[in-house]
Formats: structure tokens, sequence, C-alpha cells
């Protein structure tokens, strides 16, 4: 699933774990945040929110492209291993 957003955070959190949370049921598995430029530590809760989902279907969930600014929070709150990041080149 591309994202289209350029921001998640705070402001648009809620409306995109919904929309991730659908995606997960209809089963993807693989979120591409290519054209993220801003985020905060609502985007840390979605995307463990997004892989919770996930792994009560049996699946994980892969996020591809992610910038150096939401890899480096989720270093900070522990959870780099559990989102099985793929940092954007």
């Amino acid at each position: 699933m591309a994202f289209a957003v350029t921001t998640l955070d705070f402001s648009n959190a809620k409306a995109l774990l919904q929309e991730g949370l659908t995606a997960v049921s209809k089963g993807e598995e693989t979120f591409d945040f290519a054209e993220l430029k801003q985020v905060d530590s609502a985007s840390v809760s979605v995307m463990l929110a997004w892989q919770r989902a996930a792994l009560r279907s049996g699946r994980k969930i892969r996020f591809l492209n992610v910038p150096a600014s939401l890899v480096s929070l989720a270093d900070l709150y522990g959870v780099t291993e559990l989102l099985d990041l793929v940092v954007r080149a």
C-alpha cells in the first residue's frame, strides 16, 4: 500500500490508522512511505497498531522507504525491530 500523504502525525493519525487497519484486514502486508516527509510520535503508534492487527491474522507487515526521522523515533521507543523497517535509500 503506497501512501499519498506526506504527513503522518497527530493531526491525521486517527484517519490513517483506520485506513491502514482496513488495508490489513484485506490482506495488505506492505506499506510504502516513499512520499512521507513529516512524522511525530503518533506515527509509531499507528504503525504498531497496524503490525498488531497483521500479527493477529498470522501475517507481518513490512514498512518500505521509511524516512530517517521515523526510524529515529522508532529507535528512541525501542520498537525498530518490531516494525521491521526498510529505510529510505
